[in-house]
């Protein structure tokens, strides 16, 4: 167990999310409000190549969750279109 040297609080482990240390995770005060810094790191360091190649795959992976998003919503968009354009046309032919 890893106590915070400043407060004697218990250490949690939370994720770096920086491009410095991707992923890797470290030890920090667990009282709300304080920013006693990294206590210790939980994981080893990760090769440099790794550090390197983390952050470009997590930006690559965010930019096609939103390609993904967008292109749903745009399907959905053009299943209303249809389903508008199949109501008119039957409309149109009920009436005639």
């Amino acid at each position: 167990m890893v106590r915070c040297p400043r407060c004697n609080a218990i250490g949690i482990i939370k994720t770096s999310w920086t491009d410095i240390n991707p992923e890797r995770r470290f030890y920090c005060c667990s009282k709300r409000g304080t920013n006693h810094g990294i206590i210790d790191w939980y994981d080893p360091p990760i090769c440099e190549r790794a550090a390197q190649i983390i952050p470009e795959l997590l930006r690559n992976m965010n930019s096609l969750q939103a390609s993904v998003a967008r292109y749903q919503g745009e399907a959905r968009r053009m299943k209303i279109m249809l389903g508008c354009t199949w109501l008119v046309l039957v409309l149109y032919f009920l009436v005639k």
